[in-house]
């Protein structure tokens, strides 16, 4: 396997020596360095870099150079390898020109000179970069192929699958890619088989199920240990946060999620307003850093695993999965979240992941180059989806109930959709049926005000609309309200039926349900805050409760 580039740029030849050691000594085990003094010698040995097939993993540029500035070099150099993460090497006089760089050239991080020590100043900013561009990075040789139909149901899910679990993967379309037909032969496999995964051994499975497909990856399918001290059902920002906290108190953690891990967050094609990330991160790459992190301290994930029920005997709850197991913990923390809701639209059921997706725009965007799309929704979800989507479509349609998408977006959203050329938004309006032959092609709009109804052409409807708790497996378990979400704390007390069911003399903690030991966290709880930053909360308290029910134990 070839290593991948580090570029360093830098006038001054004792800011560059001084660099090139630092990081070479870190990084040379993984990556080749580069060094030179000159911004146009740089230029051409990436030029050359790029006919040769090689790959540049990060830049790190000084900004004030002779032949030019590093703003500038990276710009260009943006170019050439735009998956290429880019520093600027800055003095304190530059920082204004560095900020402007995260809008203009999408500069990762600027580093301050001198960046001594080493340990604590230079070495964790590059490895969060690598790490993010090792997430994204797909060698050809090696990474696993889904080869199918471009709109097929099954395709989908299995694209949509890798994805939530950060498995790298290449999409082979069969009927547009000349490379499919070649692995069919090899596998002697026909369309018949379709969709075929070819894992990184070379070894073939045809139309596998997602439990099958996530053991051959490598992706956990059986807990370790006969008992818990707690079980997290869902792995969402309120789930991962919790097993973080859990994991990283000392208690043992287990991770159970159904689908993929990141819940609706890891769909987010670019979250702007997090806490620490100035320049934006995917939901993707924020549920990377979660896994990572939680795995670090030792949690255990499964997935997909799905829970069926849960019991409790002496205090300790059992819980069975959908494959006849059961897990055994001391405490259990709730945090399905929600799901977008099923729309009734007339013909939209016959195209669901052939051209109709809940959330997912990450997933398919590649698939609607130069097409002309449509999402459901005015949301920040659904807005973020479509300043992704515009970087491919050739129209994005955002389709709202509402006179104005600043009645339910955020203004950093609003602002930046009324700045893309190629996205529309059509307020008091809704989609009354789909069609098309085996994939959607029409779909039918009414505007709510005027009753005008037109069918115009859609290669994707993307769905962010409309939210349910994912609650139904419990049946009645633990309280709920009319709708599904999960009673806690105060507002369980406030049930007529609390004093029939709560035996405790001490009031349920802020996030325990109407069985002491089973707390809910995140969207899934009634009341709790909506948003990521939220729910990351609600996953960290929720563990600080499981702690003072485990004192008591």
């Amino acid at each position: 396997m070839k290593l991948p580039y580090i570029i360093l740029i830098d006038d001054d030849v004792q800011v560059l020596r001084a660099i090139q050691r630092d990081i070479r000594n870190q990084y040379r085990d993984d990556y080749k360095i580069a060094a030179t003094e000159s911004a146009t010698e740089a230029l051409e040995l990436i030029k050359e870099l790029k006919l040769k097939n090689e790959v540049v993993a990060l830049f790190i540029s000084d900004q004030r150079m002779p032949e030019m500035e590093g703003v500038a070099f990276l710009e260009l150099a943006n170019e050439i390898f735009p998956e290429a993460k880019k520093v600027l090497l800055t003095a304190y006089s530059d920082i204004e020109a560095a900020i402007k760089a995260i809008n203009t050239v999408k500069l990762d991080y600027y580093l301050l000179k001198p960046w001594h020590p080493a340990e604590e100043k230079l070495f964790p900013v590059v490895n969060d970069l690598l790490d993010e561009w090792q997430a994204l990075y797909k060698p050809d040789h090696e990474a696993t192929r889904i080869i199918g139909f471009q709109w097929s149901p099954k395709s989908h899910a299995l694209k949509e699958f890798l994805s939530g679990n950060l498995v790298p993967y290449i999409w082979m379309d069969v009927e547009n890619d000349p490379e499919a037909e070649k692995y069919l032969i090899s596998a002697n496999a026909s369309t018949s088989d379709l969709p075929l995964v070819i894992l990184k051994d070379g070894s073939v499975v045809s139309n596998p199920e997602l439990s099958t497909l996530a053991e051959r990856v490598g992706l956990q399918q059986k807990a370790t240990k006969e008992m818990y001290d707690v079980l997290i059902i869902g792995a969402g920002p309120a789930g991962l946060a919790a097993s973080v906290y859990g994991s990283c108190e000392g208690l043992k953690t287990l991770l159970i999620e159904r689908s993929n891990p990141g819940g609706q967050a890891s769909s987010s094609a670019r979250i702007e307003n997090y806490l620490g990330f100035p320049t934006g991160l995917s939901g993707a790459e924020l549920s990377r850093r979660a896994i990572t992190q939680t795995l670090r301290f030792g949690t255990e994930i499964l997935t997909p695993q799905e829970v069926k029920s849960i019991s409790v005997k002496d205090g300790y709850k059992i819980t069975e999965l959908t494959d006849g197991s059961q897990i055994h913990s001391k405490a259990v923390v709730i945090a399905t979240g929600v799901a977008y809701k099923k729309l009734e639209v007339e013909g939209m059921d016959s195209f669901t992941g052939a051209g109709v997706y809940y959330g997912a725009a990450a997933v398919e965007a590649q698939a609607c180059r130069n097409e002309s799309i449509y999402i459901i929704g005015g949301g920040n979800s659904a807005c973020q989806a479509a300043m992704y989507m515009s970087k491919f479509a050739k129209d994005v349609n955002i389709l709202i109930r509402k006179d104005k998408l600043s009645q339910v977006a955020a203004n950093y959203l609003v602002e930046n959709i009324s700045n893309t050329p190629n996205i529309k938004v059509l307020p008091h309006t809704e989609v009354i049926a789909c069609s098309g032959s085996t994939i959607l092609e029409t779909i039918t709009l009414k505007d709510a005000v005027t009753g005008e109804e037109k069918t115009v052409p859609a290669k994707a409807l993307f769905i962010y609309i409309g939210t349910r708790p994912g609650t139904g497996w419990l049946d009645d378990l633990v309280l709920k309200d009319e709708k599904g979400f999960i009673l806690s704390g105060s507002e369980l007390m406030k049930e007529k039926s609390f004093a029939a069911v709560w035996k405790l003399e001490r009031e349920p903690f802020l996030s325990e349900t109407s069985v002491p030991g089973i707390f809910a966290s995140g969207d899934v709880r009634f009341g709790a805050m909506t948003g990521i930053s939220a729910a990351v909360g609600e996953g960290s308290m929720a563990i600080r409760f499981v702690r003072k029910y485990l004192q008591e134990m």
